[in-house]
């Protein structure tokens, strides 16, 4: 294992040089949060799909594949799927907003009265996103150096944290960018062909295995439709995502970029499927199925490429830490604690107004929900439970007020917060009663925040012309904002929302 372990330390080396390199670049608020706004089409779709490309996509497809067969890609097919719709219905509308957060374009197009709530709502998620791709470390170190899990995700998680609160955004760019490649030469080019051919090939797979392994839908209907509702809208409004669009160097940009990323996860998500159909054929026993990955790895790569290949599920899962990271700390600075900080300054005489590094206080931000990222995975054993909170929370709370706002006129602030509110409330309500894992919260949850959002909007007086003719000129790419300033339209309410 001393060649794997070289591999390993000299990728990890690696991470933070890069993380030391971006910081020279991250001079201003922009370039720290948003890579200055400047990605072109190809270093966007390597970070694009990096970034959603994450553990549970590699080991828990992987996993799913080995407990289902093929239909088990579902999962982070959807996640590719939901990429696709993004790119190529609303991104070049969000690109254009040139905005730091998904409440700052609630703000936007409601007249500023999203505020907090969302915001919270949103780092909630982000919060939950970090900790369990943080969690994934425990997993990939122990099959590395045989650590506890405590100093598992101490480790995995500081080397995060560090280069993440480096660099900003352009140090996760780069780092992402090393992850695209490495996960691609890793996964499929190396273990995908290696674990067929060890499996005897698809004929042999075929003749070893149930039938049902091999039906598009076996994983069943039910479950494919609540991955649709989770990940494919999942993928629409996350704040983790929206922030990576915000790098594009134009419209155009985010748009065909993210589409390729996209179809990068439809054939990520088949491979995945494959590679853990041929290692149940290989260890039909496993007591558990998200051990699949590191099993095959283990026991039938050579030395040198083993250590290739975990690096490359290290990748993933960096990749999605480190821009869940990113997008916490982007919702707690500039959602809730800046809003925070103008009331008080305002009701103490304008201590808020006074002038302050934004680069700086981003930086710290990063390192405090770094630091609690990393306490949380290790007090945290569930991450199935904890994802699901994650997206449920987001899905439920916050699909219908964003896409509302970018497709219906008549959605109002009055709407979006009474479906925020609701939707939210419902989730944590019904997950409660029916269990963590079942599919009826988000159902109910979805459908309440809906009903309530075209109720409310339609019962209340429509958004205020000034406010929807600012939403759209900046939707078409005119009237940037100062870069330094909150995006808040002309003759809005303050920036501390309700």
């Amino acid at each position: 294992m001393a060649v794997d372990y070289a591999v390993i330390v000299v990728y990890l080396a690696g991470m933070l040089a890069m993380g030391w390199w971006g910081m020279r670049r991250a001079k201003s608020k922009s370039e720290f949060l948003v890579a200055g706004r400047r990605l072109g089409p190809a270093m966007y779709s390597g970070t694009m799909a990096a970034i959603v490309l994450g553990g549970a996509s590699t080991i828990g497809g992987v996993g799913l594949g080995y407990q289902y067969g093929l239909s088990g890609a579902w999962m982070v097919f959807t996640i590719g799927l939901g990429l696709l719709a993004l790119s190529v219905f609303f991104s070049a509308r969000i690109a254009r907003l040139k905005v730091y957060t998904v409440s700052e374009m609630l703000d936007l197009r409601y007249g500023g009265r999203a505020g907090i709530i969302s915001g919270v709502v949103m780092w909630a998620y982000t919060l939950m996103l970090a900790v369990t791709s943080t969690i994934a470390y425990a997993t990939i170190f122990d099959v590395l150096f045989d650590v506890n899990r405590t100093v598992a995700i101490v480790l995995g998680g500081t080397i995060v944290v560090a280069y993440s609160t480096l660099g900003g955004m352009w140090s996760i760019t780069l780092t992402d960018m090393v992850q695209f490649v490495v996960k691609t030469i890793g996964i499929l080019l190396i273990l995908l062909p290696i674990a067929v051919i060890k499996a005897g090939g698809f004929s042999e797979m075929k003749a070893q295995l149930p039938t049902e392994y091999f039906d598009p839908l076996g994983i069943g209907g039910e479950t494919i439709f609540t991955y649709v509702l989770i990940y494919t809208f999942g993928m629409l409004i996350g704040q983790d995502i929206w922030q990576r669009v915000f790098t594009a160097r134009s419209d155009t940009t985010a748009r065909w970029g993210g589409t390729v990323a996209g179809t990068y996860c439809l054939v990520y998500a088949i491979a995945g499927a494959v590679i853990g159909t041929a290692a149940k054929v290989m260890y039909p026993d496993l007591a558990s199925a998200d051990s699949a990955f590191a099993t095959i790895v283990k026991d039938e790569l050579p030395v040198g490429v083993r250590g290739l290949v975990l690096a490359a599920a290290l990748a993933a899962v960096m990749s999605t830490s480190s821009g869940a990271l990113i997008a916490c700390a982007t919702v707690a600075n500039n959602d809730i604690w800046s809003r925070l900080r103008g009331v008080v300054g305002r009701g103490g005489g304008g201590a808020g107004d006074e002038p302050h590094d934004e680069v700086r206080g981003n930086r710290v931000f990063i390192l405090i929900m770094g630091v609690a990222v990393v306490l949380i995975a290790i007090a945290l054993n569930d991450v199935v439970e904890a994802l699901t909170v994650a997206y449920n929370l987001l899905v439920g709370g916050l699909l219908v007020p964003i896409i509302g706002g970018l497709l219906w006129r008549r959605g109002t602030a009055a709407g979006a917060l009474s479906a925020v509110c609701v939707g939210g409330v419902a989730v944590v309500g019904l997950m409660w009663h029916y269990g963590i894992l079942a599919n009826q919260p988000i159902y109910y949850g979805l459908l309440a925040s809906l009903v309530v959002y075209v109720v409310v909007s339609l019962a209340t007086p429509p958004t205020d012309a000034a406010v929807l003719a600012a939403w759209r000129e900046r939707s078409a790419g005119n009237g940037e904002p100062d870069p330094a300033a909150p995006a808040h339209p002309s003759g809005a309410s303050s920036p501390s929302g309700v």
